[in-house]
C-alpha cells in the first residue's frame, strides 16, 4: 500500500510594487530583485510608463534572515532594497572621477616600476 505525503503550505504572500518609468531606473529594480533572491521573487514588466515589480515570497525557503510575515513587509523591504540600489548609484556618480584618478595613479606606478 502505498503512502500519500500531504504537503500543507502556508498562503503565498504576493504584492505589485509599481514606478514610475522616467523616474526609476531598470537597472536598480533589477539589483533590488537580485538582493531578493532566496526571501521572494520579482518579476519586472513595463506597463505603460511604468514599471511594475511583481513580488511573491519564498516562505518555505530559508529566508537568510529576513522573514516575510505579510505583503506590507514584502513591499517595504523591496523600498528599502530600491532606495539603496538608486543611492549606491548616485554615490557611484559622484565619485566616479576620484576612484578612475586613484586608479590611474596606482595603475600608472605600477607601469612605472615595471620599466625600471
Amino acid at each position: 500500500m502505498s503512502q500519500v505525503a500531504n504537503e500543507k503550505r502556508a498562503a503565498t504572500i504576493t504584492i505589485d510594487v509599481d514606478f514610475d518609468a522616467s523616474i526609476q531606473t531598470l537597472s536598480a529594480l533589477e539589483a533590488a530583485a537580485y538582493r531578493l533572491i532566496g526571501v521572494a521573487t520579482c518579476q519586472i514588466e513595463k506597463t505603460g510608463g511604468r514599471f511594475v515589480c511583481h513580488l511573491a515570497a519564498q516562505n518555505d525557503r530559508a529566508s537568510g534572515g529576513f522573514a516575510v510575515t505579510d505583503a506590507d513587509a514584502l513591499k517595504v523591504r523591496f523600498l528599502d532594497l530600491v532606495t539603496d540600489e538608486n543611492l549606491r548609484t548616485r554615490v557611484s556618480e559622484k565619485t566616479d572621477g576620484v576612484r578612475n584618478v586613484i586608479l590611474a595613479l596606482a595603475f600608472g606606478s605600477l607601469a612605472a616600476s615595471q620599466n625600471d
